[in-house]
């Protein structure tokens, strides 16, 4: 007698589907379907190429926190123009185009590709290429235009390459800047030329003194081992790292350390270099970047990759003595998985700091729930709150001063601070320090639905305004370069303008639009 088969039982999925969203496929950039997933307390995105196949990537690290880092999503503000039009979709259609979520807190300018190093690791894929560029006079100009028309009196501008401190003309460009209503400028470089050219520094230091106005240094800054520094950066670089920080401390310029952290490498560095930086008479604040694969960059695992719920993890076990999780906060501006940041007030000598962070002595998060605080919390404080957790943030500006003066004067010092807070509020540019974990988003990441609230954009020489992830994963960044060099570059977005025709186009009006033309063209846009 035949034995009847045991009967089929249904199973569970081993993941908890999330959203529906758009990605690109990371071969060949074709905007495709994606879903975000949760598996085993982290987020991935999943997307399927009808070319390429399926490609799955680690996206971010705590899934309890993905989830509820929603109620940190800060209302967009719409910017004064767009520079494009709504005709394909997010992707392709930056930008600013009417669809866009928010304004640009920070605009980046890359005055050209050239760079005295050829890094391993490089989103930019900078260096000794033929196909190379640097722009003019007018064009900066230009690009500043265009951020200030967007803006109105723009925040942050910020100088990067290539190494924009090779170029013949880069003083001039902050020169620029500082004319217009753009309230600080940043430079974004390497230290090579900060570290032997110290008449340099000095006119750096001079353009920090112009009234209203602040000059930054943005400085790569990966770690103390030698294995970092080569892989990462392709030589030892510590020595210049050394020297061109203490060269912006006698210049009177303030900095900020930007660590790219890969895992499996410099990982286990992260609280050393917070500590250095709040040791250093030049160091306001310090940013750490997992590395983003796009450009170019060493073989690596989707997978396994650093997110910023990591990091935050990784700093609070290596200074358990002064960080725990719960310091850092997503920003609201941008997408709130996008970037976390805190603030922290410093006391006494090197080797026996205090070092105490400021959401421990405010309720931040009673201040930056936008979704499920029904009463609304000191406008005073919620407003400093919102700039101080912003990417347009920069410690040393006047802004940001202002911001923490109004923040510090709402603490609640208890006891058990061990700060003298009377004392810190008076010397808070002194005694004040901002650490910022950012996961820019890869072809291998990118989800259209943060994009789409991205508050980083680059400033193109045509005019346009394209967010930072969008020009280093979908193809922009390769169109810049094959329009300013003339030399074919693969990975251009299909079907774009030659910049002559985009150029034509923004100065006829045509690619212009202010908000009250949204609606219309919105109607008009099939």
């Amino acid at each position: 007698m035949t034995q009847d088969p045991p009967p089929r039982r249904k199973v569970d999925r081993d993941e908890v589907f999330v959203e529906f969203t758009k990605s690109i496929c990371p071969m060949c950039k074709t905007p495709v379907d994606a879903q975000v997933n949760l598996r085993d307390n982290k987020v991935y995105l999943r997307k399927r190429c009808r070319a390429h196949g399926e490609f799955e990537a680690l996206v971010y690290g705590d899934a309890e926190e993905y989830l509820a880092s929603a109620r940190f999503n800060k209302p967009g503000t719409i910017p004064l123009t767009f520079q494009t039009e709504v005709k394909d979709g997010c992707p392709s259609d930056c930008g600013l185009c009417p669809e866009h979520k928010q304004h640009a807190c920070l605009g980046i300018i890359e005055v050209n590709t050239g760079c005295n190093l050829d890094c391993p690791i490089c989103f930019a894929d900078s260096g000794r290429r033929r196909d190379g560029y640097s722009i003019t006079h007018e064009q900066c100009a230009r690009m500043l235009d265009a951020f200030v028309a967007s803006e109105g009196e723009a925040e942050v501008v910020m100088f990067s390459g290539g190494e924009p401190t090779l170029h013949k003309h880069i003083l001039d460009f902050i020169d620029l800047a500082l004319a217009r209503p753009i309230r600080n400028v940043t430079l974004n470089t390497n230290g090579i030329r900060l570290a032997t050219d110290k008449n340099f520094v000095a006119e750096l230091g001079k353009r920090n003194r112009a009234p209203g106005r602040s000059v930054n240094i943005y400085l790569q800054f990966d770690g103390f081992d030698e294995r970092t520094h080569r892989e990462i950066r392709g030589r030892d670089l510590r020595a210049f790292k050394q020297r061109a920080l203490d060269n912006c401390a006698e210049a009177g310029l303030t900095a900020t350390l930007v660590a790219a952290v890969e895992r499996g490498l410099n990982e286990h560095e992260l609280g050393a270099v917070v500590e250095y930086g709040i040791d250093h008479p030049a160091v306001r604040s310090v940013v750490f970047q997992p590395v983003t694969h796009s450009g170019r960059h060493t073989p690596f695992d989707p997978l396994t990759r650093l997110t910023n719920p990591d990091v935050v993890r990784l700093i609070g076990e290596q200074r358990p003595d002064w960080f725990r999780k719960g310091d850092f906060f997503p920003v609201p501006c941008c997408f709130p998985t996008c970037r976390s940041l805190t603030y922290v007030l410093v006391d006494g000598e090197p080797g026996a700091r205090t070092v105490v962070p400021i959401p421990r002595l405010l309720d931040v998060e009673e201040h930056l729930d936008y979704v499920t605080n029904r009463v609304l919390p000191d406008a005073r404080v919620r407003e400093a709150l919102e700039k101080l957790w912003s990417a347009s943030a920069f410690m040393a500006t006047e802004t940001t001063d202002a911001k923490l003066r109004a923040t510090a004067e709402a603490l609640d010092c208890a006891d058990t601070c061990g700060i003298d807070l009377p004392e810190a509020v008076k010397d808070l540019s002194d005694k004040a320090f901002m650490i910022v974990v950012q996961d820019f988003q890869d072809p291998y990441t990118l989800n259209v639905k943060q994009l789409m609230k991205c508050c980083v954009e680059e400033i193109t020489p045509d005019g346009r305004l394209i967010p930072f992830c969008a020009y280093n994963s979908v193809g922009y960044r390769e169109q810049v370069r094959a329009d300013m060099s003339g030399v074919p570059v693969a990975g251009v977005v299909p079907n774009a303008l030659p910049l002559a025709d985009r150029l034509a186009d923004t100065a006829h009006g045509s690619r212009t639009l202010r908000p009250d033309t949204v609606a219309a063209t919105a109607e008009q846009t099939p």
